[in-house]
């Protein structure tokens, strides 16, 4: 009676014919996720969660249609629905089964391609940064400004595994929401929904910690205010040392067998009373601040130190003030150095408060060469070249939009801009024993 019921009502069929074809899909597509062919995050939204779902709701639809028919039977057994008889052996229904046959097979080639062409799509920086998330435009900016132009939001933007894919979507849900309300903080918080150690995952893929380059040298160039931008240079020797070899230096930090945890009193993670250490042996330590309350472990969220927290803007990376921006455009050549007191007056421009970024371009073109005009002689095609090297520097910084200004996300790399290394290395976050955390500049430098 099952069997029959089974082959008889059309709810169990269509249930039958969708957990198979879900089951064939399914065992097709990891076969390609094992290949390689799947790269992207998105692609598990169909293997893992869209292609199951489908499956259980075929294998639910059999019973139901079971029972249907049986509760038919019983009240009527002559009313139930006799099934057409398709006679094969007659040529004009083979040619209309053949046609049926070959265009479900496109039509479900189609549906395959459409639905890859959406998942790589949804991967794409377009998407992140144009189309739905209208708000993450200071960010799509910088990022293609950035060293990571060629990776795609979502290899940082989503952890690793079915928890992190769950998080990431279940954010984005929340912030398609508040992109259609017109909800979303201004400026957006830096970091905001990300998992904890979910970008650091991302960034060794990539970035090996044990094969580091070694130590280098930083030459960092500032420019003075004065008639011929007096140029004074900076030649740092940085540490970086190797993350396993215990050695005190940069990526001491990345040790694996060292881990480190934190409480920031903040959203940017500026402020940091409480820190605990435990070494390779599972020895503890716990640092306090000296203005800091007995309760400064709870104060906030405990997190695990990442590279993140100290490369929080190697993504997208903005100018901290319009100082450093305009230095390292007259150090890359993008500003001429020989136009008098250019430094000066280039920072005066993109320090100025405009409405948005077409007010700015004419402020800082009228600006320029209003100030020159009145020096007399200069090079018009190297005024032309700073004028454009200065609104790029004011459009890629500032987002009058969003109210994203100089420094509305701190670069935590370095002490000079940002509290950075100082928020731990100040010579005052001390444990019980009476030892600190060392604020000793040859930990990093020589």
């Amino acid at each position: 009676m099952g069997r029959e019921a089974l082959l008889r009502h059309p709810l169990a069929i269509a249930g039958a014919l969708i957990a198979t074809v879900s089951a064939v899909l399914f065992i097709v597509l990891i076969i390609a996720a094992l290949a390689g062919l799947f790269e992207n995050p998105y692609a598990g939204l169909l293997v893992f969660i869209a292609l199951p779902a489908a499956l259980i709701a075929g294998l639910l639809l059999i019973p139901i249609g079971v029972r249907l028919d049986r509760r038919a039977r019983r009240r009527d057994p002559a009313a139930v629905l006799d099934w057409p008889v398709i006679d094969l052996r007659r040529e004009r229904t083979r040619r209309v089964w053949l046609l049926i046959t070959a265009l479900t097979a496109v039509n479900l080639a189609v549906v395959l391609l459409a639905g890859y062409g959406a998942l790589h799509w949804m991967e794409s920086p377009t998407f992140c940064g144009q189309v739905c998330h209208t708000p993450m435009h200071p960010q799509f900016t910088a990022w293609n400004a950035g060293p990571h132009a060629r990776t795609p939001c979502v290899a940082c933007h989503i952890g690793e595994g079915a928890r992190g894919f769950v998080h990431a979507k279940l954010a984005g849900v929340r912030q398609l929401a508040h992109v259609i309300t017109g909800s979303y903080p201004q400026p957006v918080p830096p970091g905001t929904e990300m998992a904890p150690g979910a970008q650091a995952l991302r960034c060794v893929s990539c970035h090996q910690p044990e094969r580091l380059p070694g130590d280098r040298i930083r030459v960092v160039r500032e420019y003075a205010d004065d008639e011929t931008n007096t140029e004074n240079a900076t030649t740092l020797h940085v540490q970086l040392g190797e993350p396993s070899s215990g050695q005190r230096a940069i990526h001491w930090h990345a040790n694996p067998d060292i881990r480190v945890e934190y409480v920031a009193a903040d959203e940017k993670r500026e402020t940091i009373p409480w820190i605990k250490v435990t070494d390779a042996q599972g020895r503890e330590k716990e640092f306090i601040a000296a203005n800091a309350s007995a309760s400064a472990s709870t104060a906030g969220e405990r997190r695990t130190m990442d590279c993140i927290d100290c490369h929080n803007t190697v993504g997208h990376p903005m100018a901290p003030a319009p100082e450093r921006a305009v230095d390292n455009a007259i150090a890359q050549g993008l500003i001429d150095r020989q136009l008098p007191f250019v430094r000066r007056e280039g920072v005066r421009l993109v320090s100025a408060t405009y409405a948005s970024h077409d007010q700015a371009a004419s402020a800082i073109d009228s600006g320029l060469r209003g100030f020159y005009a009145k020096q007399g002689k200069f090079d018009n095609r190297a005024l032309a070249r700073s004028v454009a090297a200065l609104q790029d520097v004011y459009r890629r910084n500032v987002f009058p939009a969003m109210k994203v200004t100089w420094g509305a996300y701190p670069n935590q790399l370095g002490h000079v801009a940002t509290t950075g290394c100082f928020r731990c290395h100040d010579g005052e976050h001390a444990a019980l024993d009476g030892s600190v955390i060392s604020a000793d500049c040859e930990y990093c430098h020589k």
